[in-house]
């Protein structure tokens, strides 16, 4: 099962900050465009999903590659019976990231990242690290003190997303093969990578 986000939300954000070195100097239409774009954007609403959000997670994740898709029944039982460890995110109403994930049952002390899905509507806000945070800081995860998730070697938008969440959280982290290219997919999918994240403690995810 592939995790990761979408490619070209990180292009996005990169063509929206840019570095200094690259930068050129915007024409006062292109100023005034920026502001509008800025004034435009919705604050997004991070809540916890319902089973009924099933249908709209399949569909974002449709219009997210790499991501691989699930059944529509998969979605929802993410958004039922993992719905305390997984967050929607709305912006005017409509379903612009989701993020599912659970506690590892045998380490309730780890938070496995199943995917992360950010639609173009939320990108370029930092909204999936702000979502996985939100999960976080949720009750059910009071005792979680790491983080995991699997990454393609070549998903660098994902790799990017949670090696800055390492930053965030003042802690390290720690990759391995979880499930490898030739011996758990006979060759059809690239290998998985597990990064660890942690251990982090509560101040630093409420921070």
């Amino acid at each position: 099962m592939t995790k990761g986000i979408d490619l070209s939300a990180t292009s996005v954000a990169k063509s929206q900050s840019g570095s200094s070195e690259s930068k050129t100097e915007e024409s006062p239409k292109e100023k005034v465009q920026a502001r509008q774009d800025s004034a435009n954007k919705r604050e997004a609403l991070l809540r916890r999903p319902v089973s009924e959000d099933g249908a709209d997670v399949h569909r974002l994740i449709s219009r997210c590659p790499p991501l691989d898709e699930n059944s529509i029944y998969c979605n929802l039982l993410q958004t039922s019976h993992f719905a305390d460890t997984s967050v929607c995110a709305e912006v005017d109403g409509e379903l612009a990231g989701f993020v599912s994930g659970y506690l590892i049952p045998e380490r309730p002390d780890t938070l496995f990242i199943w995917q992360v899905a950010v639609a173009e509507a939320g990108r370029g806000q930092g909204l999936a690290g702000r979502m996985i945070r939100e999960i976080l800081r949720r009750p059910a995860c009071a005792q979680v003190r790491y983080l995991e998730t699997t990454i393609t070697p070549d998903n660098e938008a994902s790799w990017a997303l949670f090696r800055g969440l390492a930053r965030k959280l003042d802690t390290s982290c720690a990759e391995s093969v979880m499930f490898d290219r030739e011996r758990h997919f006979h060759g059809h999918h690239d290998s998985e990578m597990l990064l660890r994240i942690g251990p982090f403690s509560e101040s630093a995810v409420s921070g």
